[in-house]
C-alpha cells in the first residue's frame, strides 16, 4: 500500500518529539494532524510551537488510533508502553513508527514482529544514527571499497557535562532509572541501541557478545551504567567493541544531550573515523579516511544531531509513498534489541552470550 500525503499523529510529545517533528513539518508529502500526550498541556504547547494549530489534540491515544484522518502514528512513549500502543496501532490499521528500543524483551518483540508482519501497513522501529550524514558518508566510502573489507569496528559513547545542552525533564530521567519501565540501563540498553545499530549496519549480525557493565552516579543523582565495555564477534573472523565512559567534568559541545560519540572502522586496506553524534569534543572532521599512506578528511557534512532524525523520517515518508520496506523493519529492530539484551545478560551472568547470526 502506498500513500500520497502522509497524515501523521504523534503519540507522546516530550522533549524528543521536537526532533521527530522537523521533517514532518518541512516535507510537502507529510502533515501533522493529531497530537497526544497524557499531560495534554505538552501536546498543546507542541501544537503551538510547531505551528499546527489545526491539529487535533488529546490525552487519549485511542482517539488518535480511531481517527480516520491519521495514516501514520509516531509512538514516542516510555519503553514499557511500546508493546501495548504499537499493537493497538497495528490493529487500528495504521502505519507505525515506533521509538527504539521496540520492547522490553524478546518475547514482547516476537509478539510485535508477528503483528507487524501480518499487517498490510508498514511498521518501522525508529533509528536515527544510521541516517546521520557522517555515518551515511562512511557507509558510501566503504561500499566504494575505500578501506577494503571491514574487519573491526570500535564505538565509543562518552557522556559528560555541558553548559549548552538542552534541559531534560525530571520525569523523563525518572522513568529511565526504573528498569520495569526502561527495560535496562540508560547507556547500554537505551542509548546503546544506536551503537548496536551502527555495529549491525556496518558489520552484520554478531554471533557472540561479552560485556562488563559498572555504574557511575552523576552529581544530580542519575545513575549511569558506565563504565562499560561490550565486545562482539561477527561471522568471518570480524570483531568489534563498544566502550562507554561517563566523564562528569568533560565539557561536551552540544545543543542536545551532553554526549560525544565516535566510531572507528578498520578494513583490510584502510581506516575510517566517524566523529560527533549527540555532541562533540573539539572540532574534529566529521569523517576521516586513511588509505595508502594518506589521510583524507570530509568536512562538508551536516553534523547537527537533528539531521539524523530528518533523514530517518524522510526515508520513511519515501518508503510509505513508494511501497518499499523501511529501515528498521520490526524484524531488524528485534535484531538490535537482541544485541542489547545479550550485553546486559553477559554482564549479569559473567559469561559470553552466543547468538544465532541469522538473527
Amino acid at each position: 500500500m502506498t500513500f500520497d500525503t502522509v497524515r501523521v499523529g504523534i503519540i507522546g510529545t516530550g522533549r524528543i518529539s521536537d526532533l521527530h517533528a522537523i521533517e514532518y513539518l518541512a516535507n510537502p508529502n507529510a502533515r501533522i494532524v493529531a497530537l497526544c500526550d497524557n499531560a495534554i498541556a505538552n501536546a498543546e504547547g507542541r501544537a503551538k510551537a510547531w505551528g499546527v494549530s489545526d491539529a487535533r489534540v488529546t490525552d487519549d491515544y485511542r482517539r488518535v488510533l480511531a481517527d480516520p484522518d491519521v495514516d501514520l502514528v509516531e509512538i514516542l512513549l516510555p519503553h514499557h508502553l511500546h508493546l501495548e500502543v504499537a499493537l493497538a496501532a497495528i490493529a487500528a490499521g495504521k502505519a507505525v513508527s515506533l521509538q527504539k528500543p521496540m520492547t522490553l524483551d524478546l518475547a514482547q518483540a516476537d509478539t510485535l514482529v508477528a503483528a507487524a508482519e501480518a499487517s498490510s501497513k508498514p511498521f518501522k522501529v525508529f533509528e536515527n544514527f544510521i541516517f546521520y550524514p557522517p555515518v551515511m558518508k562512511a557507509k558510501a566510502l566503504i561500499a566504494e571499497g575505500a578501506i577494503g573489507e571491514p574487519v573491526t569496528i570500535r564505538l565509543k559513547s562518552n557522556p559528560g557535562a555541558s553548559k549548552t545542552a538542552w534541559k531534560v525533564p525530571a520525569s523523563a530521567e525518572a522513568w529511565r532509572q526504573d528498569k520495569a519501565q526502561a527495560g535496562g540501563g540508560p547507556l547500554v540498553f537505551d542509548d546503546g541501541h544506536h551503537k548496536f545499530a551502527l555495529a549491525w549496519h556496518f558489520m552484520g549480525n554478531p554471533d557472540t557478545v561479552h560485556a562488563f557493565i559498572s555504574r557511575s552516579v552523576a552529581p544530580s543523582g542519575f545513575v549511569f551504567d558506565a563504565p562499560a565495555m561490550v565486545s562482539f564477534r561477527f561471522p568471518g573472523n570480524k570483531m568489534g567493541n563498544l566502550e562507554i565512559v561517563y566523564s562528569p567534568e568533560l565539557e561536551i559541545i552540544t545543543r542536545h544531550y551532553a554526549q560525544d560519540d565516535r566510531v572507528e572502522i578498520t578494513g583490510t586496506k584502510g581506516v575510517i573515523w566517524i566523529n560527533c553524534g549527540h555532541g562533540r569534543i573539539g572540532d574534529p572532521p566529521p569523517v576521516a579516511l586513511y588509505r595508502d599512506g594518506a589521510v583524507t578528511t570530509f568536512h562538508n557534512l551536516d553534523t547537527g544531531w537533528e539531521a539524523s532524525f530528518v533523514h530517518s523520517t524522510r526515508a520513511y515518508i519515501e518508503a510509505l509513498r513508494n511501497g518499499t520496506p523501511p529501515k528498521l523493519t520490526a524484524r531488524e529492530g528485534r535484531t538490535i534489541l537482541r544485541f542489547a539484551l545479550a550485553a546486559e545478560q553477559s554482564a549479569r551472568e559473567g559469561r559470553a552470550i552466543a547468538l544465532d547470526p541469522a538473527g
